[in-house]
């Protein structure tokens, strides 16, 4: 990779590339640091930052949502908005239809995209205002009594809010354009990435000395396994993103004129985690849903927050086995999004393609969705269990809590991370042979 990165910046094309990227990260960065006027960020990270939604929301804006910054609410509304048009695609058949019309069709529901994030930014902001209603201080007169004030700043905190995720959601579309990678899992990866620079900085300077004047040294054992652990999953996930199924396809002679056509051998990849960990964000985001709405209302101490909390909150008894089902659930559901063994086989078919030992057509298409359910399931149980084994065990092992690394970086974040990693390394190799090309046309 390292060999890749250092080709990409001998080329002024893709340097020029890079460096935008790059600096339309630091940007995320700095505004994940502006705070909003208006709001006491020390009260919102003692309460509202700390609950299991608040923890959420900070692990994939590094923090901005802890400390009520520009971009508290991150890219989140945007990938809302896209698992609801991925599913209305599905059911309402006029976008169906636009999202098989090619390019124009695609932009249309890019644009769709964008108006349904705003409504969902601004649904989120008046709840989140709500949220941090009591460290809210009206920026006019200070007074918590001016109502005048106060409606004006919840107000204010409210358009800064949608503002800022508007932003956010603007800086990822020019980091696809213009940048290398996409730009809504490069935000995310920088999200996660600081997020535990500072847990581990928090750690070892701070928990850790703490606990060796006490003359406990368990601390820094515990940080070298937690490293460990982290090292594990690296591979583990690395090799399970690079793993894929190759069916061998034969394309049959043809003879046109004076020249043969076909003749070759060719496969279709199959990868065994084709959907990447969108049925974990999937699956997350429908658990955590109701527990939004109850932080919103605050209604956590209600009859139906306290069950949904030691129930089917976040470390709730039965958390574990439902994020097990709908996970494997969205895995089945996006692949189905991603793959149609009938339209691949009718185009192998049209093609003069064919399975060896599978007849064309319906043959083809049967055994194509045989092979594709079964890596489904295989890679919707390593989705299953790098979500919940890793993360129970740190949050589990008081070890780890007693760091504060019980929170600070689970195992779905290591697969945003690694998989975002990979993806970019692909797009640098990707730009790479293209110049190369280029320059051999030349």
């Amino acid at each position: 990779m390292f060999q890749t990165i250092k080709n990409a910046f001998l080329s002024p094309e893709i340097r020029k590339k890079i460096l935008i990227t790059l600096g339309l990260l630091l940007v995320y960065r700095i505004g994940c640091f502006v705070p909003i006027p208006g709001l006491d960020s020390a009260s919102i990270f003692g309460s509202a930052g700390s609950t299991d939604f608040g923890l959420m929301l900070s692990a994939i804006t590094g923090s901005a949502f802890s400390y009520g910054t520009l971009f508290a609410l991150g890219i989140v509304p945007f990938i809302n908005s896209f698992i609801i048009m991925q599913l209305l695609t599905l059911i309402i058949p006029k976008l169906e239809k636009l999202s098989k019309e090619g390019e124009e069709g695609r932009k249309k529901l890019t644009q769709y995209t964008r108006y349904a994030a705003v409504l969902l930014a601004l649904i989120q902001a008046i709840g989140v205002m709500f949220l941090w209603r009591d460290a809210i201080i009206p920026v006019f007169t200070g007074d918590p009594e001016n109502q005048a004030d106060m409606i004006c700043t919840m107000m204010l905190i409210v358009i800064i809010l949608v503002g800022g995720s508007s932003l956010v959601m603007w800086l990822a579309e020019r980091i696809t354009e213009y940048g290398i990678g996409n730009g809504t899992s490069l935000i995310i990866f920088i999200g996660i990435i600081s997020s535990l620079g500072t847990s581990i900085w928090t750690a070892m300077y701070s928990a850790i000395p703490s606990q060796v004047e006490n003359g406990d040294t368990s601390g820094i054992w515990f940080l070298f396994g937690f490293i460990l652990l982290v090292f594990v999953l690296f591979l583990i996930i690395v090799f399970i993103d690079m793993s894929e199924r190759k069916i061998t396809v034969q394309y049959a002679k043809r003879i046109k004129g004076n020249k043969m056509y076909g003749g070759q051998t060719t496969y279709i990849p199959l990868k065994v985690n084709a959907s990447g960990v969108m049925p974990i964000i999937f699956a997350s985001s429908l658990i955590m849903f109701p527990e939004m709405i109850i932080q919103f209302a605050n209604a956590g101490s209600s009859e139906f927050g306290l069950f949904w909390t030691q129930w089917l909150g976040s470390g709730g008894n039965l958390y574990p086995l439902i994020m097990f089902i709908l996970i494997i659930f969205f895995a089945y559901f996006y692949s189905q999004i991603q793959f149609n063994p009938d339209d691949v086989a009718q185009m192998l078919q049209q093609n003069g393609g064919f399975l060896q030992g599978i007849r064309p057509g319906q043959s083809t298409a049967a055994y194509l969705r045989k092979v594709n359910n079964r890596l489904t399931l295989f890679g919707a149980l390593f989705l299953a269990f790098i979500s919940l084994i890793p993360t129970l065990i740190l949050q589990w092992v008081d070890g780890f809590e007693a760091l504060g690394l019980g929170n600070a970086f689970s195992a779905t974040g290591l697969l945003i991370v690694v998989s975002t990693a990979l993806e970019f390394q692909k797009q640098l190799e990707s730009q790479l042979l293209v110049k190369n090309n280029k320059g051999f046309l030349k």
